[in-house]
């Protein structure tokens, strides 16, 4: 009785490792052929993602030829104007000063401007920043506040 029982457990026993073995079988078939599909598509991937990276790399070596050119550019036009600066800068002050006090002594030696009347719509006024403010010339300032009436 005990051998009989000893060979229905052996026979469950191999049933149930039979029946694992071939799913098992089964899983590794399916493993077999997705692997085989991921290698399909990923050759023709990798080897466009490989000429993009080619043609990336050459993109940017033109860029840094590019940006090597605009530094010199750069570092050119600053010298240009720096030189520019030194030899016109001084000289053109200086003319400009003598012809502002070429002027200012012309204009002084002409006519005297008449007397302004004391109504306020003959009196010469010089506009400052955004005001209205009496001339100085000839006669004493008198004040006025922004809306220009008298304080």
């Amino acid at each position: 009785m005990a051998g009989i029982l000893v060979a229905v457990f052996w026979a469950i026993l191999v049933s149930f490792l039979a029946v694992v073995l071939v799913r098992l079988a089964q899983t590794l078939r399916a493993t077999t052929k997705l692997v085989a599909d991921v290698t399909e598509q990923a050759v023709p991937l990798l080897a466009d993602a490989s000429a993009t990276v080619r043609s990336a790399q050459t993109q940017l070596d033109k860029v840094d030829a590019i940006a090597s050119d605009v530094q010199e550019v750069t570092s050119n036009a600053s010298a240009l104007s720096t030189t520019v600066a030194s030899t016109f800068g001084g000289p053109l002050v200086k003319v400009a000063a003598f012809g502002y006090g070429v002027r200012q002594a012309l204009g002084r030696r002409t006519d005297p401007e008449p007397e302004p009347a004391r109504d306020r719509g003959s009196a010469r006024r010089t506009v400052i920043v955004g005001r209205t403010v009496p001339s100085a010339r000839g006669r004493r300032s008198q004040r006025r506040n922004a809306r220009g009436q008298k304080d």
